[in-house]
């Protein structure tokens, strides 16, 4: 089975060799490593070169935002298991991708999903959390719940099936995606109990007050335009339980 990956970067001088080198050491044999890069100008670039053998498509170019380059990603995918590794996160072990691979494989599976480790910038060895996908269900999209993304492993036929990312949302693009996905009562899919992916503190969606009320509106509209019902408690609801995640490692 091919694997392809999609790594979406802009300005990510810092942290996209860490993520590239970790693709790179993967034992799977049969990879397929696409980057789409925003035209950065920090010297972003200089750093595909160097992996350009271990690439099998790049771009760099301007883009409409974080949606419109995976869609690009997602336009040129020819692999059996689709996922996605932005350049602030980087694949647990070189075990990882073969481990999926063949879970999938064994199981019959349309999607498998598992854990995500967080850590500073400063201090990348201490795990401050870890983003555990066991306590999502289907049921709890209403509430905001979803897998981490970056250790979500979907087949292709899924893909094909539910279509791409939707560029109108600026920062809850791959919730309503994931909303997609599992609303399919007929999605196979299963939860390891195992980290897949470590992931730098940041983004988007962790960048202030506003971008968290930007982001739980973006999630109840992509309820809601998917036909699940919701509303404001709901969503907030889930953060008590976000917090426990500090504690329990």
């Amino acid at each position: 089975m091919k694997i392809s990956i999609i790594t979406v970067c802009y300005n990510s001088v810092k942290t996209l060799e860490r993520t590239l080198q970790s693709v790179a050491a993967q034992d799977w044999p049969n990879i397929e490593h696409i980057v789409i890069d925003g035209g950065s100008t920090d010297g972003t670039f200089k750093i595909i070169e160097r992996y350009r053998s271990n690439l099998s498509y790049f771009v760099t170019e301007p883009d409409e935002g974080i949606y419109d380059a995976m869609n690009k990603g997602l336009e040129v995918v020819s692999g059996d298991i689709i996922c996605i590794l932005n350049a602030d996160d980087y694949y647990y072990s070189s075990t990882t991708l073969s481990y999926v691979a063949l879970k999938i494989q064994e199981s019959n599976l349309e999607a498998l999903m598992g854990d995500v480790e967080f850590f500073h910038a400063m201090n990348p060895e201490v795990v401050v959390r870890r983003y555990r996908s066991d306590r999502f269900r289907p049921k709890r999209l209403s509430w905001g719940w979803m897998p981490a993304h970056p250790a979500l492993f979907l087949k292709r036929s899924v893909i094909d099936r539910v279509g791409k990312f939707r560029k109108d949302y600026s920062i809850a693009g791959d919730f309503e995606f994931i909303v997609r996905v599992f609303k399919d009562p007929k999605l196979r899919y299963e939860y390891v109990h195992k980290v897949m992916v470590r992931m730098q503190l940041g983004g988007v969606s962790n960048s202030g007050p506003r971008s968290k009320i930007l982001l739980n509106l973006e999630v109840m509209r992509a309820c809601r335009e998917n036909g699940l019902s919701t509303n404001f408690f709901k969503i907030l609801a889930k953060y008590p339980l976000k917090v426990l995640e500090n504690f329990f490692l």
